[in-house]
């Protein structure tokens, strides 16, 4: 009995470690396992590990092949990104520019005004003076 006992303990671990690893064998394994749950019986804690096993394993070949797509998809915006970066930093460098030589310009305006306000005053204080 023993005897027994040891052979499906055995029979289970093999079964375990084909489904563990991605190989040839274990599309045959699963394949096997989805003829079986389908109407053949075996025995009870076999086929709640079995199955528990074979149910994990699919839901981490979904896991997985929705990570790679994730991936795939901020690769794409990240390559997206750093070739318009380069674009708009340029574009923005120019504004900026544009925007420098503005200031100047109007940093110019205003000394000639405040110059233009120091002088009309002084004029005013002169004819005060002379009145």
């Amino acid at each position: 009995m023993i005897q027994l006992l040891y052979g499906v303990i055995f029979a289970e671990m093999a079964l375990i470690l084909a489904l563990l690893f991605k190989t040839p064998l274990r599309k045959l394994v699963i394949m096997a396992l989805d003829r079986v749950k389908r109407g053949r019986g075996f025995l009870l804690f076999l086929a709640l590990m079995i199955d528990r096993l074979h149910h994990y394993i699919r839901e981490l070949r979904q896991l997985r092949k929705t990570m790679e797509a994730a991936k795939k998809q901020t690769r794409g915006l990240d390559d997206g990104k750093t070739g318009t970066n380069t674009e708009d930093v340029k574009a923005l460098g120019e504004e900026v520019a544009t925007l420098r030589s503005k200031v100047k310009k109007l940093e110019a305006e205003c000394e000639a005004k405040g110059k233009q306000a120091k002088a009309s005053e002084e004029e005013a204080v002169a004819i005060r003076k002379q009145s």
